[in-house]
């Protein structure tokens, strides 16, 4: 079964998470195929930039909490959205959670519809937003995404672009995403690379000096008893024992 579909129209590539059982959560299989489909892009000289979007409402659930993928195998999704050579645009028009707010943090511009919703709901939970926090930190506002690390609580598209984790949002995301194409085709694919490069140069020292840490630390929260309950409670589709 195929997790993420490919197209392509005029030198711009979009890559569809397609897996409507779990809400485009981010299996260990999933997580694979992005990482291969990007890479496809990247060595393409006929791709001048990357969409990335999704099939149903919701555009990641995050983790999936029945299949996760390895720590290591996240860093190295999202670090491959921040280092391919080419543009990538998150499209959204449905919910976003936890891991999935890597993703779209990942890209360089992101798009998303008024009816998009976002949350940080690792706290929620028993573990934290760790690995994500790579690409995330570096490129919001800290003050304005405290709350919402802290509390999980969601947002909405307007509030997301006042964080710094949207480039814009509109009604209809597609009118909003015709001149951010247009420019991305009208440009130089070497200038685009190099533009790219110093655009993430501070996103990639992230990943350089923290990654093996908020790796270790997601690990060690996952595999902790207050995880186990937070993700049984989330299954069973109760509040866990910590709520007061």
């Amino acid at each position: 079964m195929t997790l993420v579909g490919r197209a392509r129209a005029r030198a711009v590539e979009t890559l569809t998470l397609d897996s409507p059982h779990n809400r485009n959560a981010l299996s260990a299989a999933l997580v694979g195929e992005l990482a291969d489909a990007l890479t496809d892009a990247g060595q393409d000289s006929d791709v001048r930039a990357v969409v990335l979007t999704h099939t149903g409402n919701t555009f990641s659930a995050g983790a999936d909490l029945r299949d996760p993928p390895p720590p290591e195998a996240l860093v190295g999704l999202l670090r491959r959205i921040v280092e391919l050579p080419k543009p990538v645009v998150a499209r959204i028009t449905g919910h976003v959670r936890a891991g999935g707010l890597g993703l779209v943090a990942a890209c360089d511009i992101a798009a998303a519809s008024t009816e998009a919703t976002f949350a940080f709901t690792e706290v929620r939970i028993g573990v934290a937003p760790a690995v994500i926090s790579l690409p995330l930190l570096p490129r919001t506002d800290p003050r304005a995404l405290a709350r919402y690390y802290l509390t999980g609580e969601r947002f909405d598209a307007a509030q997301a672009a006042r964080t710094g984790l949207l480039t814009t949002h509109a009604d209809d995301v597609d009118t909003a995403l015709v001149p951010i194409l247009d420019g991305l085709r009208r440009s130089a694919p070497d200038a685009l690379t190099e533009t790219k490069r110093l655009l993430t140069a501070r996103v990639l020292e992230t990943f350089d000096r923290d990654a093996a840490g908020l790796t270790a630390l997601s690990a060690r929260l996952f595999s902790s008893p207050q995880a186990r309950e937070g993700m049984t409670a989330f299954l069973e589709r109760r509040d866990p024992a910590w709520v007061v």
